[in-house]
């Protein structure tokens, strides 16, 4: 399984060990060509708009197609650009998922935190970093964790957002939850 983490900004190599940790091929994509070799993408934490800056007109337009059809992680930043909407301030990105984000909704960087969420009805530890906020889910978007009341990893198929970095915890299990979904996307023919 060759997973590609899109290496423009933000901490991507962080997401790149823990994959490898897990057994997976890592692919730093840092053009759009790229995207042909993998069988899922990770979209690391960094500044939405920046990425859109660096990604330009064309290489927005070949992510919005592998988004469509291979399964995408984005965390932080990738969260905000797998949105349909957001907010604070309005923003254009993929649309891949039918939520809201308000944009820097916890705070700047100082009032950033380590909380326990719950993963699967499970504790989890949780690093937020200027974090999103999903303030709506729309219809078919599943609620995977929870951060008190709060929706902070949602899915739809197979595209996973998540408003903190599990890339910056010692807990593997969220990134083997995407693993999976590439795997099983595999194994069904998708």
């Amino acid at each position: 399984m060759k997973i590609g983490v899109l290496a423009l900004q933000g901490d991507f190599d962080a997401h790149r060990r823990r994959l490898e940790e897990l057994g997976a091929e890592v692919v730093l994509v840092k053009k759009p060509e790229r995207l042909t070799e993998i069988d899922g993408l990770v979209i690391p934490g960094g500044e939405s708009g920046t990425f859109l800056k660096l990604l330009g007109k064309d290489g927005l337009a070949k992510l919005k197609d592998f988004v469509r059809a291979k399964p995408t992680f984005g965390t932080c930043a990738g969260c905000i650009l797998l949105a349909t909407e957001v907010e604070n301030p309005k923003q254009a990105g993929l649309g891949a998922l039918d939520i809201t984000v308000r944009r820097n909704a916890y705070g700047r960087q100082i009032d950033s935190s380590i909380r326990e969420g719950r993963f699967l009805n499970e504790p989890i530890e949780m690093v937020f970093i200027r974090a999103p906020k999903i303030e709506r889910v729309g219809e078919g978007v599943e609620v995977i964790a929870t951060e008190g009341k709060d929706p902070v990893l949602v899915r739809k198929g197979k595209t996973l957002a998540a408003t903190f970095h599990p890339e910056l915890s010692d807990d593997r299990r969220i990134h083997q939850y995407f693993l999976d979904v590439v795997a099983n996307g595999k194994l069904s023919g998708e």
